[in-house]
C-alpha cells in the first residue's frame, strides 16, 4: 500500500468505515493541521491509535488554516501535509476538510472515540457531544511540553534575524 492509498475522499471513506465497522473495529478520530510534523505530533498520534484500532485523521485544507491561523500559514500544501501524515504507521486514513472545525465530518464518521491533547477539556472538543450522544467516548491524550509547529517557526525566525 502506498501512504496516497491512506488520503480518502468523503465516499471513500464511508465506504471504508462501513468495512472496518463490519469488522468489529473501533473507530478512534482526531484532527488538526500538521503543519510541521514533529516529535510532539507523532508522540500524540501514537498514543490516539492506542485507543482503538483504526486511526483516521480530519486534516484541514489550507484555506481553513489560512482562515483560522493567517495568511501566512500553512507553510505546507495540503497534499504534502497529507502524503507525510498518510505515511505514518498509526494513521488508517487521512480526510482533509475545508470547515473551521470537523464538526461536519464528525458527524459523517461517528467515531467510537474522539482524541484531542490534553490542552483541551472535553467539554472544549468539537463534536464532543455528538460521540457521547451514541455511546461514543472523548478522550484527551497527554501532549509532549514545548513541541509546536509555532515554536518551530519562531525558533527559524529568530535564527535569520540573529545567524551566528
Amino acid at each position: 500500500m502506498n501512504s496516497s492509498d491512506k488520503i480518502l475522499a468523503l465516499p471513500q471513506l464511508q465506504e471504508q468505515l462501513n468495512e472496518w465497522r463490519a469488522q468489529g473495529q473501533k473507530i478512534v478520530f482526531t484532527n488538526g493541521c500538521f503543519d510541521l510534523l514533529h516529535l510532539g505530533h507523532v508522540d500524540y498520534l501514537e498514543k490516539a491509535r492506542q485507543l482503538g484500532d483504526k486511526l483516521v485523521l480530519g486534516l484541514n485544507t489550507d484555506a481553513s488554516i489560512s482562515r483560522i491561523k493567517g495568511p501566512s500559514r500553512p507553510l505546507q500544501d495540503e497534499m504534502s501535509r497529507a502524503r507525510v501524515m498518510a505515511s505514518l504507521l498509526y494513521i488508517d486514513a487521512v480526510v482533509l476538510f475545508n470547515e473551521n472545525t470537523p464538526l461536519e465530518l464528525i458527524k459523517m464518521v461517528q467515531p467510537d472515540i474522539l482524541v484531542k491533547g490534553d490542552d483541551y477539556s472535553v467539554e472544549q472538543i468539537v463534536g464532543h457531544e455528538i460521540v457521547m450522544a451514541k455511546g461514543g467516548e472523548v478522550k484527551t491524550v497527554p501532549l509532549v511540553k514545548g513541541y509546536s509547529t509555532t515554536n518551530i517557526v519562531r525558533k527559524i525566525e529568530s535564527t535569520q534575524k540573529n545567524p551566528e
